[in-house]
């Protein structure tokens, strides 16, 4: 094989078949073999690069000249039905824009953002785990994503979006058949669509003191349409994997009893455990996707234009500390899961605070939540861009918000 490799004659990784779910490393591992831009399918027939090393990822991540986010000539090549479009398809908002245009969409987010206090945010957190542990804890057991992760995301982000506690579950069904990329994708895809739709419609007509008011108010001047594919995008990428990032922590967390106990007791900040999951189980695991403005070079792999270039922020977190020797890197050092470049995560300082606090809290209030399986046999969401768990049944002793673990 030449060194700009071609890969009409390699077996593509197939990232939709259910095994992915099980054992995401051991498909890297095959990724990896290849070279640091693997071949794979995200979905059947639909091919794409992978990019498994850190500095082939970076050069995409920060070349604007030789990438784009803009997925229109992909989309021109794959079925009306596809199940990758509702998270692939082209539309007006910061992920898929370049240049002028995603600078106008990025700022107006980060401005209406930046007036998120922290001290709000972290009441809005603490408020949604008492509500949830007042539903749950006199039981003595609960699945620690349908019962927690997710509706916690919901009650956090209806409230900065200007919606009641109510809607919650409308939300959390249409994110959930997108995400997965499956035979219900589309169906989830106009669920939420119309959810959002709703939602905007309501600030044009009547504002309040939440997010798409700020973003209609905003002096970038965005239109109503415009206004509704931020919403678009920045409520479902804050809700579906920061509720992943929660419960991917709670679990290698409760599979731990040392490490928990260190939590529990304070000696261990739960930052640590959000960290360790950005390195090894990142939410959004393959979700980094450009597409070459014209065929380039790419570390020995000859991209073409109109096939993904997937940035795979799991496969870079597990081959990072490898390439280190197995010693652990601090912070963000051996992963990429904010990205990098001009399309790095603009609120993942927000991100951050919702998960670890929601933890703290609910470890506090709960402090002996007790897995029901190991960790070896839960069961994970199937799907190319995420790595989410279907369930996480716990016990623990029975117990009301009014009594949290440890009060007398």
């Amino acid at each position: 094989m030449s060194a700009q490799q071609s890969f009409t004659a390699a077996a593509p990784v197939r990232l939709w078949e259910d095994g992915f779910a099980r054992n995401p490393h051991g498909y890297y591992a095959a990724l990896r073999a290849q070279g640091p831009v693997g071949w794979a399918e995200l979905a059947p027939d639909t091919p794409a690069y992978v990019v498994t090393e850190r500095r082939a990822a970076l050069d995409v991540l920060r070349d604007v000249e030789a990438f784009s986010h803009d997925p229109r000539g992909w989309e021109a090549t794959v079925p009306a039905d596809s199940p990758l479009l509702g998270m692939m398809r082209w539309r007006p908002n910061a992920l898929f824009s370049d240049g002028d245009a995603h600078l106008r969409y990025r700022t107006s987010l980060i401005d209406v953002f930046d007036l998120i206090e922290p001290h709000d945010l972290r009441a809005l957190v603490h408020r949604a785990v008492r509500l949830l542990v007042d539903r749950f804890g006199p039981r003595g057991e609960a699945d620690l994503v349908a019962d927690f992760a997710r509706p916690l995301m919901a009650l956090v982000f209806n409230n900065l979006f200007g919606l009641p506690d109510s809607q919650g579950d409308r939300l959390d069904e249409g994110l959930l058949k997108m995400m997965e990329g499956g035979a219900l994708a589309a169906e989830g895809e106009a669920e939420y669509a119309d959810y959002v739709l709703r939602l905007v419609a309501a600030k044009v007509a009547e504002r309040g003191e939440d997010l798409p008011s700020m973003l209609l108010d905003h002096p970038a001047g965005l239109t109503p349409e415009e206004v509704t594919w931020q919403v678009f995008l920045t409520l479902g990428a804050g809700y579906e994997p920061t509720a992943n990032l929660v419960s991917n922590a709670l679990s290698r967390i409760l599979g731990n009893s040392l490490y928990y106990s260190t939590l529990t007791s304070g000696a261990r900040p739960v930052m640590d455990a959000v960290v360790e999951v950005l390195h090894h189980e990142t939410p959004l695991a393959n979700y980094g996707v450009y597409y070459a403005r014209r065929p380039v070079p790419l570390h020995g792999t000859r991209v073409r234009p109109a096939v993904p270039v997937v940035v795979s922020f799991g496969a870079l977190g597990l081959f990072a500390e490898r390439e280190a020797g197995g010693g652990r890197r601090d912070g963000d050092a051996a992963h990429l899961s904010w990205g990098a470049g001009p399309h790095a995560c603009p609120v993942r300082h927000h991100a951050l605070l919702v998960a670890t606090e929601a933890i703290e809290r609910l470890t506090q209030w709960l402090p002996d939540l007790d897995p029901v399986l190991p960790r070896d046999r839960l069961d994970w969401r199937p799907g190319p861009f995420h790595r989410s768990l279907n369930s996480l049944p716990v016990r623990f002793t029975p117990r009301s918000p009014d009594r949290p673990g440890g009060s007398s």
